[in-house]
């Protein structure tokens, strides 16, 4: 098959390689649709370096072409979309109900083969079958709408409540696109104009501080108290961010931590004590609740999470598509597999 392989910082180049078959338990999938995700441009630029040469790439959508000994209810020709983060389920974390944080947690197109290539091979239950009412573009975004959707929920805040979205790349998007649907009212904060258009579009309210961190965490918090911020998404993944998200936080509210920047970010420890701050991780989804929601609120129509694609590319192009999502005006560029 042909693969698109992550040689090096900013070198990913197309080979043909093995075609992979399904071990026991396991479905191979013919790739039609792959979305390019944040951790697939930090890969590509070397923020975050690989042990090997690797086929990335982790939201796949496609079809079962080939279904390995002990898999029964599934057909050949199933369309499925891709769970790519795989707890081992035995571990102490795992066993506490903690999947997302497992120690040999198995990331589909980073400590083994991706999505940026023809055919793909996972535990069965891990490629999810596909409703007939749901389209293709909606699908190929079902991977980070849960990962919004695991965020959301992970916050005390309810329907009706005031929240803020802080960064609107692809899942600061989901996020108030998920919120506003259910019937949030969202606070919104983006440099990036166009992005900060989208989300206005939907719905959402912008709030644009001005001036240095002090004076932009003063006018924030101002206008989160005022409004009875409930919440705080933190989507931006930027040390600059958490730090001011910490700052501006209203009394009594949360953070939720969904942006994962690796740089040291600052807080006060007697504001986020003495005004009863809860500051919450979200990272990716918990099995199987989580593309489970997802799928049934995209059934339903209550939500369309194709509204943040942004453009296609053929696989042949992946190089250049990377380079363009590192741009950052992108919200969500798609690969089609030939």
């Amino acid at each position: 098959m042909i693969g698109a392989i992550l040689e090096k910082s900013s070198t990913i180049l197309i080979h043909e390689v093995e075609t992979p078959e399904p071990k026991a338990g396991e479905i191979r999938i013919k790739l039609a649709k792959v979305g390019i995700c944040g951790s697939d441009v930090h890969l590509f630029l070397g923020h975050r370096v690989l042990d090997k040469p690797t086929i990335i790439g982790h939201e796949g959508l496609g079809y079962i072409d080939k279904i390995g000994e002990g898999v029964v209810g599934r057909e050949i020709g199933e369309r499925v979309i891709l769970e790519p983060n795989i707890p081992c389920r035995k571990c102490h974390h795992c066993m506490s109900g903690n999947g997302t944080i497992c120690i040999n947690k198995r990331v589909i197109g980073v400590n083994e083969a991706g999505c940026f290539s023809q055919y793909i091979t996972v535990p069965a239950e891990f490629g999810w079958k596909v409703p007939n009412g749901i389209s293709d573009e909606d699908a190929v975004t079902i991977e980070p709408t849960a990962v919004a959707v695991h965020a959301l929920f992970s916050s005390k805040a309810k329907p009706g409540d005031t929240i803020a979205v802080i960064g609107l790349g692809a899942i600061g998007l989901l996020v108030t696109h998920l919120a506003l649907s259910l019937g949030y009212k969202v606070y919104v904060t983006e440099i990036n104009k166009g992005k900060m258009e989208k989300a206005v579009a939907m719905g959402a309210i912008p709030a644009v501080p001005e001036g240095d961190a002090d004076a932009q965490a003063a006018a924030l918090s101002s206008l989160w108290e005022t409004n009875m911020v409930r919440a705080i998404f933190e989507c931006a993944g930027a040390a600059q961010t958490a730090s001011l998200v910490t700052a501006a936080a209203p009394r009594g509210s949360e953070i939720v931590l969904v942006g994962l920047s690796g740089n040291l970010a600052t807080f006060r420890p007697l504001k986020i004590a003495r005004e009863g701050i809860t500051i919450v991780p979200s990272i990716i989804y918990d099995h199987p609740f989580d593309f489970k929601r997802t799928l049934q609120l995209i059934a339903s129509k209550v939500i369309k999470p194709s509204m943040i694609i942004s453009s296609y590319a053929k696989l042949k192009d992946i190089s250049a598509a990377l380079s363009l999502a590192a741009e950052g005006n992108e919200s969500k560029i798609i690969i089609e597999i030939d």
